[in-house]
């Protein structure tokens, strides 16, 4: 049950009707993840004075300030902060509650939003998520793109395309593919000497370090025998970005490991040539990520299978 502060529940909105108290708390929490009531209005096809009255008709029915306004903007009281948890809480519920009577009989519909690695979310990805959208025409999707692993409750998230291990306990997480990375460097960089062919030739090399992958070392394993190497690196240039460590790597910066689906174009054309090919890095392997619940409305069970299938397919396709 839903409460703010001293509230008690038989004080729960007591005026409004079902409907009307939805609307209201989900006006709500969509000011809170726009962050003014304008952006609220734009999102919602609305109008900036009539968010602000839903705003205060809330606020009147639950007896609190929920918003504190200020030069600096919107933000929330202590009461507001609990009923914005609560409110997500609750209507998540309720889709799910509609979502689980129409059963089959209704298409999923609504909007997701899910989080997917900078990388892969703007260019791997997008021909699925597209595929998604024709084949459910009611549902939106709100892309956003980031590689740290979302607060699913605090950002209002659905799901997550994970790149990486996932050791949170209370997230449900299916590894639905392994991309394979392998190691490059612009041929200028090499001076005309022959491309290095085992794990040990590498450390006389400049490197770039993805620094949420490998810094100062590298484990390689061998395709063939299993035998491992660690190589330590002498790195020039670090960063947390693929999309960088592929242009520094383009420039003669240093050698590096990548995905394989962001390389292999680049080898193709002699622009970058494979490193101890005989000798592989770990694959970065991928999950979809969400947290637990009791309930999953149809949408999200949807979107689930669609990129469980999508996923593997789409590596293929871009390498």
């Amino acid at each position: 049950m839903l409460y703010a502060g001293r509230m008690q529940d038989r004080d729960l909105l007591p005026a409004a009707g079902t409907v009307d108290r939805i609307a209201l708390l989900h006006t709500f929490v969509r000011i809170v993840q726009a962050g003014s009531l304008s952006a609220a209005a734009s999102q919602l096809g609305s109008t900036p004075p009539t968010i602000s009255r839903r705003l205060q008709a809330l606020e009147r029915e639950l007896g609190v300030n929920l918003l504190q306004r200020s030069s600096r903007g919107l933000s929330l009281t202590e009461d507001g902060e609990r009923c914005h948890a609560l409110a997500q809480e609750l209507l998540a519920d309720w889709d799910a509650f509609e979502s689980e009577l129409r059963g089959q009989r209704d298409a999923p519909r609504g909007t997701l939003r899910v989080v997917a690695p900078h990388a892969f979310g703007q260019s791997v990805l997008i021909d699925a998520v597209a595929g998604f959208l024709s084949n459910h025409p009611r549902v939106s999707i709100d892309w956003l793109l980031h590689d740290r692993t979302p607060d699913f409750i605090a950002d209002n998230i659905d799901c997550a395309i994970h790149a990486g291990e996932v050791t949170d306990p209370s997230l449900i997480a299916l590894r639905v593919a392994d991309v394979p990375r392998i190691a490059v460097v612009a041929p200028d960089l090499l001076r005309g000497a022959p491309v290095p062919q085992q794990a040990d030739e590498l450390a006389a090399l400049p490197w770039i370090a993805q620094s949420t992958f490998y810094r100062d070392e590298l484990l390689l394993t061998h395709a063939h025998t299993g035998e491992t190497r660690r190589v330590p690196l002498r790195v020039r240039f670090s960063t947390d970005n693929l999309f960088a460590l592929h242009g520094a790597a383009l420039r003669g910066v240093g050698a590096c490991v990548g995905s394989e689906w962001v390389m292999r174009p680049d080898i193709a054309a002699g622009r970058l040539v494979q490193l101890a090919p005989q000798w592989q890095a770990a694959p970065l392997p991928i999950h979809l990520v969400y947290p637990r619940s009791r309930h999953m409305p149809a949408r999200m069970r949807h979107f689930l299978d669609a990129m469980r299938e999508a996923l593997p397919a789409a590596l293929v396709a871009a390498v």
